[in-house]
């Protein structure tokens, strides 16, 4: 028991370097201090969440109420830099049992270049663009701390990134190449430091006003859970659930870490929460201590690409990609079930490779059938609760109306059920990972804790549940509401099960009480990493901004791509995974996302490929999470390993050969957009999810070597072929029939004329860049108007002047759809015109779900073949 303590310590102590600060003062004030922060942090999150400062502005008639609000992100990355400051030593030899004079100096620094920006907020308004010597002096020290807090609690790579950034938007007008291609003649110190710091197109944009308004308090809420319990429930009901299953500990690692992950922050601090119980029990059963990490590993980084808050990236996508949340939800929906899913038959085969068996339970055990349930509970379980959730909505707005007051009611009581249900069986605590190899029973696990699961009901409710009178709730208000509740929970579940137990309520209440603060200083903690980080993010997309700096990329990959689309991708996951490396998973979004995606989109359109934006976030989204678990940097991996001693590079190794399914899907979403679920209805959405998963499966038993039997190679490659089937029926259709009609010149404006309303037209432009001065070819969509080409562009704000063979076009004007990918990209006034070359309309071929007949028809014959040589079974 005392080895495992210390391994859980070391893993602690991990977490606490690379998330929550290493710092312990043994001064009392300065422990207070930190203490405090953090809870005062927390506490004004809460507050500007709410309705409050406007109404005590109203009833004072002091809008500096209201104003705190406006002004919140300066404030929150005040308290972001304080803390970084005060939690996370400078240096390795910095002490860490004080704060030194050093840090008190970068703290006044910090906190006041911030907060400047608040007291002169009026003072600034009156001179935009020209900056005061205090303006120029407070933004260059603001812009060196952050940066110092930033290495400080996350280390070199994303201080890295960011100073070369910034010594791009100062020099790089000094370089003829990168002066062609972005056209961009460098930039003053007033103009640069003003457009970081001043004004909110730096540090203080988008990304750190979604760390402000919707972050925190997803981070929040999830500290509250788990600190009230919650994440131990999650734990135990998986070990229940799956426990006694061939490999059962690692199954429920898997379930574990993406109940967890979905509302957690940190691929590390899931692998530690989930990993200190599981990895034990894993080797214990048989599985060797890299395999037992890598598992953890893959489940805990696989929660991040999970709805609903996909490490608070969801939000992100929301202001970058400018669509509904409940749209990235669907959108990221499929391929995180695939991925679990997939995780979870993976452990299956190396649970029969070694022939592992379960833990041991009393009771029922769960068969087969019930097994495949489980497989799909994730998908079914979530879409059940949403018709239900929806079924309750409308009875309820019969005598609800407008008002909340019947739902609070209707909460509340199902609450104390739950909670009065929950006291007649034992508190839900961690077991003993050393103890008897036994799982424990489903039942008095599930409802011992159920009350658990009404906050995340609530979060979803508000999120996602919509009807004809109340429509849903904003993300912030959504996380604002469930925290409130979460915090309900937290401070009387413990006294409410004593009072019904009849024990002791003075001690139940003050460890509510004591679970309800440390929730608040964990929360805040969680998020010092975020907040400097989305700051720091802000530098880079104010040089994209002020610079065009993402052109550079984008050339240096489309010239070594060559115009592949398919070396273009593989190069931009790469440098999403060079990219990711150690970031957390919003400041890697936001890097991955600024640089890699315009660059897919351009270079993706120059090819004749037209990807959806969403698309193309998931995509670079994704390889830039799988850097947590990738070597030599995953600290994910590190954080594993220190719990299995393992070797940390062979459990990251093993971890990113578990996540190859995960690096598999963007390759097959951005072509096969129907697993994005993008324009796809409900009957062919189920269609798409049952095959996709059986060729993720088949994928997944490729990798291992392992079907039925062990593969043969031929084996393995007819598994590959068959899932690359099911996966792709479009690319084998391709092969045996056009997919688009194509016209130049003016056949192409009558092939235009003759296409059905609304219907999609590929339009080829062609044209000198904007900058480089290079002929280059770009492609377009836009729907059809029956009849009428010109009328069909016009819509579109789209000029054309027709000269014989050439259909040369017009400049749009600004506020039409196509001035930002054409007006900004191409040079309409020189000696070559832009121009159509060539219009696309798609072809009315046979279904292209045909070939899924053949490839299961080869599944079929590969199983029968399997089947022979197999020793054991399947389960």
């Amino acid at each position: 028991m005392t080895d495992q303590n210390t391994v859980t310590q070391s893993a602690d102590d991990l977490v606490a370097e690379a998330d929550t600060g290493a710092r312990n003062p043994s001064a009392a004030w300065q422990a207070k201090l930190i203490i405090g922060t953090c809870i005062a942090w927390s506490l004004f999150q809460l507050y500007i969440a709410s309705k409050v400062p406007g109404i005590v502005a109203q009833a004072t008639g002091m809008g500096i109420f209201a104003n705190i609000v406006a002004q919140a992100r300066f404030v929150h990355l005040a308290f972001a830099i304080m803390l970084a400051t005060l939690a996370f030593p400078l240096f390795k030899s910095s002490p860490r049992d004080r704060i030194p004079l050093y840090d008190w100096v970068l703290i006044l620094l910090g906190v006041g270049s911030c907060l400047y920006l608040v007291v002169f907020r009026f003072q600034i308004a009156d001179r935009p663009g020209l900056w005061s010597a205090s303006d120029i002096t407070m933004s260059s020290i603001g812009m060196v701390v952050l940066l110092i807090a930033v290495y400080r609690s996350l280390g070199l790579p994303l201080v890295i990134i960011a100073s070369a950034f910034v010594a791009f938007a100062f020099f790089g007008g000094y370089s003829e190449w990168a002066r062609e291609i972005t056209n961009y003649g460098g930039a003053s110190l007033s103009k640069a430091l003003g457009h970081y710091w001043m004004q909110t197109e730096g540090v203080f944009g988008v990304a750190l006003g979604v760390s402000t308004s919707m972050i925190f308090l997803f981070v929040l809420f999830g500290a509250l859970l788990d600190r009230a319990g919650g994440g131990s429930w999650f734990i135990k009901v998986a070990i229940a659930l799956l426990g006694a299953l061939r490999g059962g500990p690692a199954k429920a690692s898997v379930l574990s870490s993406m109940l967890t992950g979905m509302i957690s922050g940190s691929s590390i601090s899931n692998t530690v929460t989930t990993g200190t119980f599981t990895i034990p029990l894993m080797k214990r059963i048989g599985f060797p201590a890299e395999k037992a990490g890598a598992v953890e590993v893959a489940s805990s980084t696989n929660g991040q690409l999970t709805p609903p808050v996909m490490g608070a990236a969801a939000f992100l996508m929301v202001e970058y990609v400018n669509i509904p949340y409940i749209d990235v939800v669907k959108h990221a929906f499929l391929p995180a079930v695939i991925s679990y899913i997939a995780l979870l038959y993976i452990v299956h085969l190396e649970a029969l490779k070694m022939q592992m068996q379960g833990l041991t339970k009393a009771g029922r055990h769960i068969g087969p059938v019930l097994i495949l349930i489980l497989f799909l509970s994730g998908f079914i379980f979530l879409g059940a609760c949403t018709f239900i959730m929806i079924g309750l909505r409308s009875v309820m707005d019969n005598f609800m109306a407008e008002s909340v007051y019947g739902a609070i009611v209707i909460v509340a009581l199902l609450y104390l059920v739950l909670v009065y249900y929950a006291s007649r069986y034992p508190d839900v605590a961690m077991d003993d990972p050393d103890g008897p190899l036994e799982a424990p029973r489903l039942t008095p696990t599930l409802l011992g804790g159920a009350y658990f699961a009404l906050p995340i009901f609530i979060l979803v409710w508000n999120l996602m549940v919509r009807t004809d009178s109340l429509d849903r709730l904003s993300p912030s208000l959504s996380a604002f509401w469930a925290t409130i509740f979460m915090i309900i929970v937290a401070l009387t579940h413990r006294p409410l099960k004593a009072m019904f137990r009849g024990e002791a309520f003075a001690s139940a209440t003050t460890a509510g009480w004591h679970d309800f603060v440390q929730g608040l200083i964990l929360g805040a903690r969680n998020m010092i990493g975020i907040g400097v980080a989305t700051g720091a993010a802000g530098v880079i997309v104010g040089t994209i901004s002020l610079t065009g700096a993402h052109q550079v990329i984008g050339q240096v990959v489309e010239v070594i791509a060559g115009g592949n689309i398919w070396i273009l991708l593989i190069l931009v996951a790469v440098m999403s995974l060079i990219l990711g490396m150690g970031l957390p998973t919003t400041a890697n979004y936001i890097v991955v996302s600024s640089l890699m995606a315009p660059v897919i989109l351009t270079v993706g359109a120059s090819a004749g490929y037209i990807f959806p934006l969403i698309a193309v976030h998931l995509f670079v989204f994704y390889f830039g999470i799988l850097a947590d678990d990738t070597p030599p940097v995953g600290l994910a991996a590190y954080a594993a390993a220190a719990i299995s001693r393992g070797d940390p590079i062979k459990t990251g190794v093993q971890g990113f050969a578990y996540d190859i399914r995960t690096a598999l899907l963007p390759f097959l979403f951005i072509f096969n957009t129907d697993l994005l679920l993008i324009d796809v209805g409900f009957a062919k959405a189920i269609l798409v999810f049952f095959i996709s998963l059986i060729a993720m499966l088949l994928f997944a038993a490729a990798t291992q070597g392992y079907f039925i039997a062990k593969s043969k190679t031929w084996e393995t490659v007819a598994l590959l072929v068959i899932a690359f089937m099911l996966f792709r029926p479009d690319y084998l259709l391709d092969q045996v029939s056009e997919k688009y009609q194509s016209a130049s010149g003016p056949a192409a404006l009558e092939l235009m004329a003759r296409a059905e309303t609304d219907r999609e037209l590929r339009v080829v432009v062609e044209g000198p860049d904007f900058d480089t001065g290079r002929l280059r070819p770009t492609t377009i969509t836009l729907p059809a108007i029956n009849g009428d080409a010109e009328a069909a562009l016009d819509a579109q704000g789209l000029t054309i002047l027709p000269d014989g063979d050439v259909i040369a076009m017009d400049e749009p004007f600004p506020g039409t759809p196509f001035f930002e990918s054409l007006g900004n990209e191409y040079d309409f006034y020189g000696d070559t015109p832009v121009q159509i070359t060539q219009v696309q309309i798609e072809n009315d071929r046979m279904p292209k779900e045909l070939f899924f007949i053949p490839a299961l028809l080869l599944l079929g014959g590969l199983v029968l073949i399997q089947r022979r040589r197999a020793t054991q079974p399947a389960f």
